[in-house]
C-alpha cells in the first residue's frame, strides 16, 4: 500500500536561494511554515549559504505557490537554476562589494560620531562649530545627522526587522532594529529637552546616538566577516567547479579549433597536449599518457591511460598527446556530478542540529521577553530604592534593555552545525570521499562494526595467475602460459582473461588456434601445430577420458585459497595453472588500524568457504561468512543492528545494494567511475581502501567541531545575557555598553565559522 501511495505522488524538487535570512530564527520559521503546508514533503534551509531544498507533490501544490508563501514571510526566493546565469553571479559579486562599501562608510561615520560625542569627555579637540560648550545645538544636530545617515545605509535591518516583528515572528534584525531605534528615540527626546531647556549642557551625556550608530557598524562588520568566512567554507565546491577547463581544442575538418567549453558536443574529438587540463569526460581514441586525477580521486600518483581508457574533466594530462572522443559535456561531467553531490550534502542537516533548530525557533521572542522583564525588574528595584544607581534611572534601564537585545542574537547558534558540515563534506571531496548527507557524516562517527564485501573491496576484484605447474618435463612454464593464453585469447571468462592478461604482460607471442571450441561451464578445446589441447576444469577432462587429475597435489593449492585451470593434451594432464583474487596490501593495514580503534570487522562473500577462510586469515578479520547471497548480506547486517551494533557496510555496488541500504551507513567503493551508487551514503572515489579510516576520522573531527561550536554558542548566550542584564553591575558597578554588546555579537558568529574552518587543515 505504501508503494502505491508513493507511485501516486508526483514528487518534485525545488532549490531556492533565499535573500533576507539573517539568523537561525528565520530558518526555523521558513521550515516550520513549509512543513505545515499541504503538498510539501520536506523543507530544509541552510543558513550557511541561504539555500533551501524543498520536496513537494506537484498534484497538491505548485512551485510558484511555494515561492509566494516564502515571499509572504518577508523573504526573497530565487530558483537555483536562475543563479547559474553569469549575470546573476556578477550581480551577487557586486552586491557583496556594495555591502563592503556600506560597512566601510558606516564604520567611518560611527568613529566620527564617537569622536564627536566623547571628544569633550576625553579632552579631545573639536571644531568650535560643534564644540558643546560653545555651540551645543550644532553638537546635537551633527550627531543626529550622522546617525540618520548610518540608519539609512543600514535600512535593511529596520525594514526586515520591523516587518518580522509585525508578523509576530521576530528575528535577529528585529532585535537590532528595536534596540537601536530605542536608543535613537531616547536620544531624540534628550535632544528636544536640550533645545527647550535653554541648551542644558548636562543632558549631552544622556545622548545615545553614537551607541545606535556603532552597534549598526559592528553588526554590519560582523555580517561581512561572516559572509567572507562562509565563502571560505564553501570553497571546496568552487574549487571543483573552477578546476574545469574553460576552453577545448576540437578537431574539425582536420584542423584544431579552440572553442568555449559550453560549445562542445558529444561525439566531438578533443585534442589534448601534454600539461593541459582535460576539458571533458571522454574515451581515448589515440595516444597514451599518464593522467593526474587527484582532483577526482584524491590520489596524488598519476594513472597510466591508453586507448579505450576513460578520462575525466578536471584531470591533467602529464606527458602524452591524446585524442579523446567526448562522452559528457559541461554539467554532465564526473566532476560536475561530484560538485552537485557535495552541494546537496551541504544542504542536509545532521541530527545534532535539531536541538539548535528547536532553541532558535523560540529564542528571539524569549530574548525580547527577557529584555523587557529585566528592564522592568531593574526599574522596580530602583524606583523602590532596593538598589541605588548613580546615573539617570531611565538611561540605566534603557542600556540594559538594548544590551540584552543586541548581545543575544542567535546567529552563532544557527551557524554552529551547517558551517562545520559544509567544511567537512568539502574536505571529504578533496580527499576523494563523497559524503551524501549530514546525517551520514554524523552516523559514521558512531560506527563500531564494519561489514566488508570481499571481491573488489578487500581484494583486487580480478583474479591473477599465481602458479604455473608443469607435469611434463619437456614443457617449460613459459610454454604452458603460451599454449593456455593462445586458447584463451578470445575468452570473456574472468579466469581465462586473467591467463591471457598474464601472457600479454610478459609479452608472450601466441600460437594460432585451429578447430577452437568453447564448452560452457567446462572450458575450451583447440589445435596448436596439429596437436589437440584441452583447457578448463575437471569436468572437461573427465568428459574427454582423462582420469589421472593429480587431485591430491591440486587440493594442496586449493587449501591456499587458489582456483585451478587444468591443461591437457589428448592423452594426459600436462599442467595446471592456479589463480587467486589478490588481497590488497592496504586491506591488511586497514584491518590492523580498525582493531586499534576497537571496531569489529566482518567479511561477507559469495565465494566458497575454503577460499573465504584463507583470505579472512590473511586479513586477520574478526568473522567471515561465505557462500552468501545479496539477501543473506542484508539479513546479516540487520542481525548485527538488532544486537545494538552501529554498522558500516562497505561494498562495490550492485550485489551489495540491499546491505548498503540497510546499514546505518552504506559506503561504496567508487574508484572514480561510478559516483551515483544510489544505495550508498558515502562513495570512495579512490581505490585506496584505507580511505575508509580517513572518512571515519573526518566524521569524528567534524562532529567534535560541531559540539565545540554548539558549546561556545550556548556558553556565549548563557554568559552574555546575564552580563547584559546587569549582573556585572552588582559586582563592579559597571554596565555592559551596548556598543560592546554589538561587537561581541558580531565576533561570536565569526568565531564559530572560524572554528569550523579549522577542519580544512584535516589530513
Amino acid at each position: 500500500m505504501e508503494n502505491t501511495n508513493k507511485e501516486l505522488k508526483d514528487n518534485c524538487k525545488l532549490e531556492l536561494k533565499i535573500d533576507g535570512i539573517s539568523c537561525q530564527a528565520c530558518v526555523a520559521k521558513i521550515e516550520r511554515k513549509l512543513s505545515k503546508t499541504n503538498g510539501v514533503d520536506k523543507a530544509l534551509v541552510n543558513i550557511s549559504n541561504n539555500m533551501a531544498d524543498i520536496e513537494y507533490d506537484e498534484k497538491e501544490i505548485k512551485a510558484s505557490e511555494i515561492i509566494k508563501i516564502i515571499e509572504k514571510l518577508g523573504y526573497t526566493p530565487k530558483r537555483r537554476e536562475d543563479l547559474k546565469d553569469k549575470e546573476e553571479a556578477l550581480r551577487a559579486e557586486k552586491k557583496l562589494k556594495l555591502e563592503l562599501t556600506k560597512s566601510k562608510i558606516v564604520i567611518v561615520l560611527s568613529f566620527v560620531l564617537m569622536y564627536i560625542s566623547m571628544g569633550s569627555m576625553l579632552n579631545l579637540a573639536l571644531p568650535n562649530i560643534i564644540e558643546p560648550t560653545i555651540n551645543i545645538r550644532n553638537y546635537v544636530i551633527a550627531q543626529f545627522i550622522l546617525t540618520v545617515i548610518v540608519m539609512l545605509i543600514a535600512k535593511r535591518f529596520y525594514r526586515v526587522g520591523f516587518r518580522q516583528l509585525y508578523m509576530l515572528s521576530p528575528n535577529m534584525d528585529s532585535l537590532v532594529a528595536v534596540g537601536t531605534t530605542s536608543a535613537f528615540i531616547y536620544s531624540l527626546y534628550i535632544s528636544y529637552r536640550i533645545f527647550i531647556e535653554n541648551d542644558n549642557l548636562h543632558l549631552v551625556h544622556s545622548l545615545y546616538y553614537e551607541s545606535a550608530a556603532t552597534i549598526i557598524a559592528f553588526i554590519m562588520l560582523g555580517k561581512y566577516l561572516e559572509t567572507l568566512s562562509k565563502g571560505k567554507a564553501s570553497a571546496a565546491i568552487k574549487k571543483l567547479v573552477n578546476f574545469q577547463a574553460k576552453k577545448a581544442n576540437i578537431i574539425r575538418n582536420s584542423e584544431i579549433v579552440e572553442i568555449d567549453i559550453n560549445e562542445v558536443s558529444k561525439g566531438d574529438i578533443v585534442f589534448i597536449k601534454p600539461g593541459e587540463k582535460i576539458p571533458v569526460d571522454g574515451t581515448i581514441i589515440e595516444g597514451h599518457s599518464t593522467i593526474d586525477e587527484a582532483m577526482i580521486t584524491g590520489e596524488s600518483i598519476p594513472v597510466e591511460k591508453v586507448e579505450n581508457d576513460k578520462v575525466y574533466s578536471g584531470s591533467i594530462n602529464k606527458d602524452g598527446v591524446l585524442k579523446v572522443i567526448v562522452n559528457a559535456t559541461e554539467g554532465e561531467t564526473l566532476i560536475s556530478k561530484i560538485a552537485k553531490l557535495v552541494e546537496d550534502a551541504q544542504m542536509t542537516k545532521a541530527p545534532i542540529a535539531r536541538l539548535a533548530d528547536k532553541v532558535s525557533l523560540i529564542f528571539v521572542p524569549t530574548v525580547i521577553f527577557i529584555a523587557i522583564s529585566t528592564a522592568l525588574l531593574w526599574w522596580f528595584l530602583i524606583k523602590y530604592n532596593i538598589i541605588s544607581v548613580s546615573q539617570n534611572h531611565f538611561e540605566f534601564v534603557l542600556t540594559i534593555f538594548i544590551s540584552i537585545l543586541i548581545i543575544a542574537c542567535p546567529c552563532s547558534l544557527g551557524l554552529a552545525t551547517p558551517t562545520a558540515i559544509m567544511v567537512g563534506t568539502g574536505k571529504g571531496a578533496e580527499l576523494g570521499i563523497l559524503i551524501k548527507s549530514g546525517e551520514a557524516l554524523e552516523k559514521l562517527n558512531e560506527i563500531n562494526t564494519i561489514v566488508f564485501d570481499k571481491t573488489g573491496t578487500l581484494t583486487e576484484g580480478s583474479p591473477k595467475v599465481i602458479d604455473i605447474v608443469s607435469l611434463d618435463n619437456d614443457l617449460s612454464k613459459d610454454e604452458i602460459l603460451k599454449i593456455a593464453a593462445s586458447m584463451e585469447v578470445s575468452s570473456e571468462h574472468p579466469l581465462g582473461k586473467a591467463v591471457y592478461d598474464e601472457a600479454k604482460e610478459k609479452k608472450v607471442e601466441l600460437y594460432e588456434i585451429k578447430n577452437f571450441l568453447s564448452i560452457s561451464g567446462r572450458g575450451v578445446m583447440g589445435e596448436i601445430e596439429e596437436k589437440k589441447y584441452l583447457l578448463g576444469n575437471k569436468k572437461l577432462l573427465l568428459d574427454n577420458g582423462i582420469n589421472d587429475l593429480h587431485e591430491e597435489e591440486i587440493h594442496r593449492y586449493e587449501l591456499q585459497g587458489k582456483t585451478t585451470i587444468l591443461l591437457a593434451d589428448e592423452e594426459k594432464l600436462i599442467a595446471f595453472i592456479t589463480l587467486a583474487d589478490i588481497v590488497r596490501n592496504e586491506s591488511i593495514e586497514l584491518i590492523k588500524k580498525l582493531k586499534k580503534e576497537n571496531i569489529k570487522t566482518y567479511m561477507l562473500t559469495g565465494d566458497n568457504e575454503r577460499t573465504a577462510k584463507v583470505i579472512a586469515k590473511k586479513l586477520d578479520i574478526d568473522d567471515v561468512i561465505a557462500e552468501v547471497s545479496p539477501e543473506d548480506k542484508y539479513k546479516k547486517v540487520k542481525d548485527l543492528q538488532e544486537q545494538k551494533k552501529k554498522v558500516l557496510m562497505v561494498g562495490d555496488g550492485v550485489n551489495d545494494s540491499p546491505a548498503l541500504a540497510q546499514a546505518d551507513v552504506g559506503m561504496a567503493i567508487g574508484s572514480g567511475t561510478d559516483i551515483a551508487i544510489e544505495s550508498a551514503d558515502i562513495v570512495l572515489m579512490a581505490k585506496d581502501i584505507e580511505t575508509i579510516l580517513t572518512a571515519i576520522r573526518l566524521s569524528k573531527a567534524t562532529i567534535k567541531n560541531i559540539k565545540e561550536n554548539l558549546f561556545w554558542a550556548f556558553f556565549y548566550n548563557s554568559c552574555g545575557i546575564p552580563i547584559a542584564g546587569g549582573l556585572l553591575y552588582l559586582f563592579t558597578g559597571h554596565l555592559l555598553n551596548p556598543m560592546i554588546a554589538g561587537l561581541a555579537m558580531g565576533l561570536s558568529s565569526v568565531s564559530v565559522v572560524t572554528n569550523a574552518l579549522r577542519l580544512k587543515r584535516f589530513k
